[in-house]
Order: C-alpha cells, then structure tokens, then sequence
C-alpha cells in the first residue's frame, strides 16, 4: 500500500519543520541537520525553525524515538542536544573534507564567467582575519552554515582549529534553539495561555526574518558603500 501523505506530497512541506516530525521524528530531524550542515543540497532546510520546533516537541520526540518515557523536560533536551550536534559536527567535517579535496583544483582553476580565483583569496583572507570565530558565527546564520565548512576546506583552514571550532558552534547553536523553543512554549503557555503549537507558521517566518536580517543588511549596506563615491 503507497502511504497517502506521500501522494499529498508537495515539495513546499520541506520548508515546514512540523512536517519533519510528524513524517520522520527524532531521526530524520538528526539527518536534516546533518545534510544542511555537510551537503550542498542542503542549503534550503529549515534548520533554525526546525531546531526551535523540535524545542516544543521534545519529550515527545524522545519517547518516540528513542522509546525512553518520563525523561522530564531537560533531560530530553540535552538528549536531544547531543545526538543532534553530533551530526551537525559530523556534518561540517563532511563539507570541510570535500573543500579540502576540491580546493588544490579550484586555486588552479582559470577564471570563467561563473568562477573568479580571487574570491577564494578573498574568502581565505577573511578566515585568517576572523579565525574560528567565522565558523561558530556561520552555525547562526542560514544557507552561511552550509558553505562556510566547504569554504573553510577549500582555503585551507587548519584542521586543529577547524574541529574546536565546530564543535563548540554546533554545540551553541543547537542548545540555543532547543532551550529556546521549550522554554518559551513554557512560559507563553502558563503565563498567557498562548500555546505556540497551534501558530508555528507565524513561529517559522520569525525565526527566518530574524536569522537572515543580518546577511540581507549586510548585503544591502556593503553594495551601499561600494556604490558611494570617494569624497574630495
């Protein structure tokens, strides 16, 4: 028999994080982290809303997916916190593994109309400047948390301080989002009766607002600058 949610499918449903726990649970949520932090083809996942979802559904979460009841609130979510930065970590390592063995062919590579060699330099001299700072930041940032491993692969990062780096970024990021998502269910819920379950749509265009105003400012006033004339 074919599942009739399959059929209902619309690729849509990807950018919903209800409908990764409702479909897959526990462990899809693991794989979704994993692909959105070492895949290319995950830049488009929800991992902030998803993350912050998860938050809410925690303790459902685990009895489901790791059959253990009565866990209590916390617990779950430092259950939750660990196996979900363990793919994230694993996941940055794929995407840095694939940087460094693409990187030594891109720096020979001859410029073309899509690829310009001193992006690379530009992108090098950035983590230089910025060390592993860059990669803890990249973590809070979408579609940036995707590319920055690859990035950080190509150029060369070092491997010691690639690794701390990402462990402790995936450890903040992860732990941020859950604690956030559970505790503010809890405190809407007991102090306005306001249950975030029931209005997650509003949730997910929240957190993505939130999340990309950084990179859309900074986009807007970096071209800003470069379009101001020198003054005399």
């Amino acid at each position: 028999m074919i599942d009739v949610a399959l059929l209902d499918f619309h690729w849509t449903q990807l950018l919903q994080p209800q409908w990764y726990i409702e479909n897959g649970g526990l462990w899809f949520i693991v794989f979704v982290v994993f692909a959105e932090t070492g895949l290319f083809a995950g830049f488009f996942l929800p991992g902030d809303s998803l993350l912050f979802v998860t938050g809410i559904y925690s303790e459902d979460l685990v009895a489901k997916g790791l059959h253990i009841n009565n866990t209590g609130s916390f617990l779950s979510l430092v259950i939750l916190g660990v196996l979900i930065s363990a793919a994230g970590i694993i996941g940055n390592y794929v995407g840095y593994w694939f940087g460094r063995k693409s990187g030594p062919f891109l720096f020979e590579r001859k410029d073309t109309f899509f690829f310009r060699k001193k992006y690379l330099h530009q992108a090098k001299d950035f983590y230089e400047k910025h060390g592993g700072g860059a990669i803890v930041m990249a973590r809070f940032l979408p579609i940036v948390r995707t590319f920055a491993p690859i990035v950080a692969g190509i150029v060369g990062m070092n491997k010691t301080k690639f690794g701390f780096y990402n462990v402790v970024g995936c450890f903040a990021w992860v732990f941020t989002m859950l604690f956030a998502g559970h505790y503010l269910q809890q405190f809407f819920l007991s102090t306005y009766q306001f249950d975030l379950k029931e209005h997650l749509e509003v949730i997910v265009i929240g957190i993505v607002l939130v999340t990309t105003a950084p990179v859309i400012l900074k986009l807007v006033f970096g071209k800003s600058k470069q379009a101001t004339p020198p003054q005399d």
